[in-house]
């Protein structure tokens, strides 16, 4: 009798965990900014919602006022959930199409990898950035110091540059100059952020592959930074990159924050360092109080040898 009721609990306790390891994850939680919950379907309780998570079919967000929720569909697609209040998880599978991209979903993990663990600490990513694939920073005595290796191809018309201020001056206006090869000015902008968006489609920029960046304040020469070569890609180059991003870019439909985080893995992956820089800058300019970009742009620069 006893070695028949050990067998059936066994079984049960078997059945069980298999059960439980059987059901797959819904969404993963990319980011949270605000004191938002979630209430496990499972067992009734409420826990506090925290980067890294897993949500289960049946599971319920319970966003605060003012909260900021991104999530990743096991399809590698993302949603974002801003509205505070009581969110079922059922309710966000419907609003995603059903769309099993492995393009998407490579690099939303590409993402998930690089985000906090529970303890809040990046995993994998942090830990190996001495051990790979640190890009050459311009090393000079200059005063500014641009986030940029010394020397980058770009295969996007558009790149946000960014710098250190000078502390020096207080209120600084700043001049960013573009020089062709042959050591004339092409292109000169000022700015009081430390901070520029360039198109390299502009006129005085479109016809040139590659050119010299630096950054200065303004009527002050001691105060300034060193060169910067950029390179726009060739077509042929690109040829193969384009290709992936352009799979890459049916399955991601809008421009979201999280979808920023996905391309600028996606440039990484491939060395575009710029490019995945301005992805990077504009979801904290799309959502400049969410802690977890700025957590996970800075492990990004700090990678590659840039702050």
């Amino acid at each position: 009798m006893r070695t028949k009721l050990f067998i059936t609990s066994t079984l049960l306790i078997f059945f069980l965990v298999n059960t439980s390891y059987g059901q797959s994850f819904v969404f993963r939680v990319l980011a949270s900014k605000g004191a938002n919950q979630v209430k496990k379907a499972q067992s009734g309780e409420t826990i506090p919602l925290k980067t890294g998570a897993t949500l289960m079919s049946g599971d319920e967000l319970i966003a605060a006022s003012g909260a900021y929720i991104g999530l990743m569909h096991k399809s590698g697609r993302t949603i974002e959930v801003r509205n505070p209040g009581v969110t079922k998880i059922t309710d966000l599978e419907t609003k995603l199409a059903k769309n099993q991209s492995s393009v998407a979903n490579k690099y939303a993990q590409f993402v998930m990898n690089k985000m906090s663990d529970d303890d809040g600490a990046s995993s994998n990513y942090r830990r190996n950035m001495k051990a790979t694939g640190a890009v050459e920073r311009a090393t000079s005595s200059a005063a500014l110091k641009v986030m940029l290796p010394s020397s980058v191809d770009i295969l996007n018309p558009e790149a946000i540059i960014r710098w250190d201020g000078a502390e020096e001056v207080s209120d600084a206006s700043y001049v960013v100059s573009i020089k062709n090869i042959f050591d004339e000015e092409i292109y000169s902008a000022e700015t009081t952020d430390t901070s520029m968006s360039i198109n390299f489609e502009d006129d005085q920029l479109a016809n040139e592959r590659l050119v010299i960046l630096n950054v200065k304040v303004k009527d002050n020469d001691e105060l300034k930074s060193g060169d910067y070569g950029i390179k726009r890609m060739s077509s042929d180059d690109a040829a193969s990159i384009n290709e992936n991003l352009e799979a890459l870019k049916s399955d991601l439909s809008g421009d979201s924050p999280l979808n920023n985080l996905i391309f600028a893995s996606f440039y990484e992956e491939n060395n575009l360092i710029l490019d995945a820089m301005t992805q990077y800058e504009k979801a904290l300019i799309a959502s400049p109080d969410v802690e977890d970009f700025k957590t996970l742009y800075d492990d990004f620069l700090i990678k590659n040898g840039l702050k």
